[in-house]
């Protein structure tokens, strides 16, 4: 399995879904789906009707007999919810009971699967690091669909490749949890023990590729010399790429319009990284013929492209905010954000600057307080000694009760339902609010405006590939 030139970003949540990775794919690039919260989604596309029938036609392929009845007769909704009717999901604990681990296993098989069906081409799955309860599930339910390359960033991912060896097998893993207020003595971990869910196959499974996404080489050098096991490449994001950004080395400074201030000391030695004799990619603001042409002459084996592969017409955001979106870029009206309080975790979060969504303050300002997708909560240390989880966008009162501070809670917005609302899945909170969406995007984002065609109001994930090898058939 050569290393393709072209990665398609594994982007937000669902954006980069199964039919988007099997366009790229099948051109002979390495698709990627996006692992995050893919628990979630796939059960709002079984409580939609299951549209096209994808999702029950990749669960008559999961070799784990009887768990695709059991997940249908919980969650498949024939004719769809009822409008205004939330959906149904489970938030995951430290220990989530059985049935959330085997959905999870059922949710990444399920998105993997369909990528991969019914061509030869290479898949990827892109995780979180700091989203660490789902992904011991997820790696296995991936690695069951065959997936082809593991990519992880927004952390240090150093157990992972040791993780994969083990799934491999279908041996039982565990993975220590990030803690806010933990000591050396204590020792949280997660277990997943894929015998207690796939009881019959005990043949090994493929162990993917792992790439780790980084934003500088001090951290590739630690993957690739302190992890415990194989490390196949990296992936090197700049800041100006969408989504998560590494915060800037040393102390925060921000511009005149409050966006962080990156300066040389956040620029990725290359050279260095080349002395680690990984194949390598870069990403963020690699996105032209010419940008590509520069990376190969860097010593990269190619690039990573986000922002244009998410607004075409098979990525996984809704239809008519891709529209609005295309819209603004074609007026050259269209500006990102790098909002250094929006995401709970901490770290500057682009945010798409777009009319009635959460990137307008009075929008923010109306929306009910609430966390109820959870996935970027943070684990701390109570005071008897136990685990809690907290999130510095639910409720201020609630917070601090748990032992926040109330400086952390100003201007952070809910990430987790704002990017499920991008894809179509708006949760309906208890009093009837409906969540609104928040975009991101990288900075280069009217890149997309060049990939429409006269008369034309979209274009498609072979429209992103043959603009970015126009001029590069030589990499080829």
């Amino acid at each position: 399995m050569s290393d393709p030139v072209l990665i398609q970003g594994g982007m937000g949540a669902g954006v980069s879904n199964w039919r988007l990775a099997q366009a790229v794919s099948r051109q002979g690039h390495l698709g990627v789906v996006s692992g995050t919260a893919l628990d979630g989604i796939f059960v709002c596309r079984l409580q939609e009707g299951d549209q096209g029938g994808h999702m029950r036609r990749a669960l008559e392929h999961l070799p784990v007999p009887g768990l695709a009845d059991e997940i249908l007769s919980r969650y498949y909704r024939p004719g769809g919810k009822k409008d205004g009717e939330p959906y149904r999901h489970s938030m995951f604990k430290h220990n989530s009971d059985l049935a959330l681990l085997k959905l999870t296993v059922a949710a990444n098989f399920v998105e993997v699967y369909l990528a991969k069906e019914g061509h030869g081409g290479v898949v990827g799955v892109n995780y979180l690091e700091k989203i660490q309860l789902p992904t011991l599930p997820s790696l296995y339910g991936a690695m069951l669909a065959g997936v082809d390359y593991v990519l992880m960033g927004a952390g240090v991912p150093r157990t992972i490749p040791g993780i994969l060896d083990r799934l491999a097998n279908h041996q039982g893993v565990s993975l220590k949890l990030n803690v806010d207020g933990a000591t050396a003595e204590d020792n949280f971990e997660v277990f997943f023990d894929p015998r207690l869910i796939n009881t019959e196959s005990h043949l090994p499974l493929k162990r993917p590729k792992f790439l780790g996404i980084v934003s500088s080489a001090a951290l590739a050098a630690t993957l690739a010399k302190k992890s415990n096991g194989r490390i196949d490449g990296f992936v090197i994001e700049n800041p100006t790429a969408g989504g998560h950004n590494a915060p800037p080395r040393g102390n925060l400074k921000l511009d005149e319009n409050g966006e962080p201030i990156y300066g040389l000391r956040d620029t990725v030695d290359l050279d260095e990284v080349k002395k680690l004799g990984l194949p390598f990619w870069l990403a963020g603001s690699f996105n032209t013929p010419e940008k590509l042409q520069e990376a190969i002459a860097l010593g990269a084996n190619g690039i990573q492209v986000g922002t244009l592969f998410a607004f075409c017409r098979e990525s996984g955001i809704d239809d008519q905010l891709k529209r609005r979106i295309l819209e603004k870029a074609l007026s050259g009206n269209l500006e990102v954000f790098t909002d250094p309080l929006a995401s709970p975790t901490g770290f500057p979060f682009k945010v798409v600057e777009l009319e009635g969504s959460l990137s307008e303050k009075d929008v923010y300002e109306s929306r009910p307080r609430v966390c109820n997708l959870g996935y970027l909560r943070s684990a701390y240390k109570k005071e008897d000694g136990s685990l809690g989880f907290r999130c510095p966008g639910e409720p201020v009162e609630q917070y601090l009760q748990k032992g926040g501070k109330v400086e952390d809670t100003v201007g952070r917005k809910c990430l987790c339902n704002g990017l499920v609302a991008n894809i179509g899945f708006p949760q309906v909170q208890k009093s009837g609010y409906v969540e609104k969406v928040l975009v991101t995007s990288g900075n280069e984002i009217q890149h997309i405006a060049e990939l429409v065609k006269s008369g034309e109001d979209s274009y498609c994930a072979t429209a992103v590939i043959d603009y970015l090898l126009g001029y590069c058939c030589d990499v080829m």
